[in-house]
């Protein structure tokens, strides 16, 4: 095993560097984000997230936090051995339905049920415990003003020429081919439409942009662990007839597999070298490397249906802001997100049938082998 680093950084509140604009880049983000979802709403009648608008697969899942973990791991939801059961939300970033040849970053939202602990401002009628990620070590944006640029040119394209942007995204994603020959990743190229067209599952997923981690400072990562979820890793898949394509592998896949995926940290050594407020940061993993913390199993299961959507497309949130104080989302991106998340979460509650609400267990069944669990939250381990 690789040796932990051994001056990790402590979490104090002067880590953050709070900008006296934020509020008004706050309110002009989370504006922003709702003129998006106004425009969907216009469409269809029906409303619908502003970024991550399409799911993939809606899963139930179970974290089992490890045991023996070393003292700087074992911090917040991770300080003991625990089972908890789970909810995992795969989908891609634009606010409108798109065809998948529209090719853009892939995300992983995942809902922690029943953890205990103090909770953050605003997340008090919660129990659960959301890492929202991308497939994506860092951030697309190096502040919160490109950021909010850079979501309006989004916005002025939202539910408009699907078909230029098909052609676009064809032409993004062999610019990205060639970068990644030359060693080169290009993360805005990737959010424009630039993703390479492969297997959602053999996707890893980080949260970017750092939390607290307890007593100390992380960011952490989402990666394959099972040998079929690794023989995906950069499998091509074709879009060619399907609108839906991501969709329907992944109901095949979970039609008679597992998937097992590690849950990491990265814990910050150097506040200089690995600094909370720069969202495009690459922490050197030389010099601290991402440590399994948790295992994740999903079973087989429906991986995406029409009443799965309803429960966890329409009911449920995902937000780096519900969760416990132990991992406190950090930095200007972090907090700018609070307010526009929960925005979008009362625009779609106030519209349609199914209210947006904190669940107290998994709604649908899900098991390791295909069985049907019970969900009862958290099962700590003796």
């Amino acid at each position: 095993m690789t040796r932990l680093p051994e001056n990790p950084q402590r979490y104090h509140e002067g880590v953050e560097d709070i900008r006296p604009d934020e509020p008004q880049v706050a309110e002009a983000l989370a504006d922003t984000m709702l003129s998006i979802a106004y425009k969907t709403y216009a469409d269809s009648a029906h409303a619908i997230r502003s970024v991550h608008a399409k799911s993939h697969a809606l899963l139930g899942a179970e974290v089992e936090v490890h045991d023996n973990l070393p003292p700087d791991l074992a911090q917040g939801l991770f300080a003991r051995p625990a089972t908890y059961d789970a909810v995992i939300r795969l989908s891609t970033t634009p606010g409108d339905i798109l065809h998948d040849s529209v090719s853009a970053p892939r995300g992983m939202a995942l809902k922690i049920l029943d953890v205990a602990g103090d909770r953050l401002p605003g997340a008090e009628h919660s129990t659960s415990q959301d890492f929202v990620m991308v497939n994506g070590k860092v951030f697309n944006s190096p502040s919160g003003e490109a950021f909010l640029g850079s979501l309006k040119l989004l916005a002025a394209t939202t539910d408009r020429a699907e078909g230029a942007k098909k052609v676009l995204s064809k032409i993004l994603r062999g610019a990205e081919s060639v970068a990644e020959t030359l060693g080169k990743e290009l993360t805005p190229v990737k959010v424009m439409g630039g993703q390479p067209m492969t297997h959602m599952l053999g996707e890893s997923f980080y949260t970017q942009v750092p939390v607290r981690y307890g007593a100390y400072i992380a960011k952490l990562g989402v990666v394959p662990a099972s040998d079929n979820l690794k023989a995906l890793i950069d499998r091509t898949v074709s879009t060619a007839g399907d609108p839906d394509t991501h969709r329907h592998l992944l109901d095949e896949f979970f039609e008679q597999e597992t998937a097992v995926w590690h849950l990491k940290a990265q814990l910050c050594t150097n506040l200089d070298e690995m600094p909370v407020e720069d969202p495009m940061a690459l922490w050197d993993e030389e010099k601290s490397p991402y440590f399994t913390v948790a295992t994740i199993t999903a079973g087989p299961q429906t991986a995406w249906s029409e009443e799965r959507s309803e429960q966890v497309d329409d009911g449920m949130k995902f937000s780096p802001w519900n969760g416990i104080a132990a991992h406190q989302p950090l930095g200007q991106i972090m907090r700018l997100r609070k307010l526009a998340y929960e925005r979008s979460a009362a625009f779609r509650s106030e519209r349609n049938p199914t209210p947006v609400t904190e669940p107290a267990r998994c709604p649908f069944a899900h098991g390791s082998a295909g069985n049907v669990v019970q969900a009862t939250g958290a099962r700590v381990f003796p």
